[in-house]
């Protein structure tokens, strides 16, 4: 899959690629593949460089893009799945389970977009139902009982919005899991892999860390359907990605996130192997800051870190933050 903004890029590297074909020993041909090489990295950082919050949303939905499946084979020892939510059934679109990542000890989960049409179509492309919520406080509670700190990896367009998951309690099963991330009294880290959108990333993000891929976005709504709300016209959604202001940097100038993961040029989706890695050392990094954290204080310093989201001061300068 080619991005729109990305077809100068492809086809540098088409070009390219027919003349190595064609090149054999000639010195000139050389030449112009070397040239070639070198316009196509400034093409890459050119564009790269200047995306706009809705190009950074495309690419965060890249179906290249690695997803948990890829974190976790990558960065995981003796990966043990756990299934089910002991009520209804289990939903495919949240993964979780004992793991070891680097020299920790951890329960390890995420949303599953899946890799291929039937394994997206099994995991309802990341959109979660009830059931998947419900599995999620199961994993908080389990890490509870047992000690063991949480790395959740966020990547959902939101939960699943339809009749059937009203029906069986999806916000329930969201304020749930929030409630329950709130008191668990073990470190919990997240990170934003690809798409954080609505409360179908909330239950899962609402962490002691929050870390995002450059080229992730964090948002309440997707910016076609709140351009459809909005405007009237799901077409201006490059336009409702600008005011929603939902990029990394946007979360991390406003103290939403604690850090913007480097992605490498041209996206996770087009060096995985080196975006996996950059979130690997952040999340060995940030574990073992928190590992001897006083149970009272994590919890403590959570409240206080999200009772912060919103405040602003008073007009007159006087009497501190007020709360917005």
């Amino acid at each position: 899959m080619i991005l729109d903004f990305e077809r100068p890029i492809k086809d540098f590297e088409e070009r390219i690629a027919e003349l190595r074909r064609l090149a054999g020993p000639s010195a000139e041909l050389r030449e112009e593949i070397s040239r070639l090489e070198e316009a196509l990295d400034a093409a890459r950082r050119r564009i790269y460089s200047n995306l706009s919050p809705y190009q950074r949303v495309q690419v965060a939905r890249h179906p290249e893009r690695p997803n948990f499946r890829a974190y976790r084979d990558a960065l995981t020892d003796d990966f043990y799945e756990l299934s089910g939510d002991r009520f209804f059934g289990d939903d495919p679109a949240v993964r979780g389970g004992l793991a070891r990542i680097a020299d920790h000890n951890v329960l390890l989960m995420g949303h599953d977009k899946g890799t291929d049409v039937n394994s997206r179509v099994k995991g309802n492309f990341g959109m979660a139902h009830p059931e998947g919520y419900r599995k999620v406080k199961r994993f908080y509670e389990l890490a509870a009982r047992f000690g063991l700190p949480v790395v959740v990896l966020v990547d959902t367009p939101g939960a699943f919005a339809g009749r059937g998951a009203e029906e069986r309690g999806q916000a329930w099963a969201i304020s749930a899991d929030l409630m329950t991330l709130a008191r668990i009294p073990v470190p919990v880290v997240s990170a934003i892999i690809g798409e954080g959108c609505s409360g179908g990333a909330l239950a899962m993000c609402a962490t002691d860390y929050v870390g995002m891929l450059e080229n992730s976005y964090l948002s309440v709504i997707a910016p076609e359907a709140c351009a459809s709300i909005i405007f009237r016209d799901p077409g201006r959604a490059a336009e409702a990605a600008q005011a929603l202001k939902l990029t990394a940097a946007d979360m991390k100038g406003r103290g939403i996130v604690d850090e913007v993961i480097p992605e490498p040029l041209g996206g996770a989706h087009n060096d995985p192997t080196s975006a996996i890695d950059a979130v690997g050392k952040s999340l060995d990094r940030v574990l073992t800051g928190l590992s001897d954290t006083d149970p009272e204080i994590l919890r403590e310093v959570r409240y206080e870190r999200y009772r912060r989201i919103g405040t602003h001061a008073s007009e007159n300068g006087q009497g501190g933050l007020q709360r917005g």
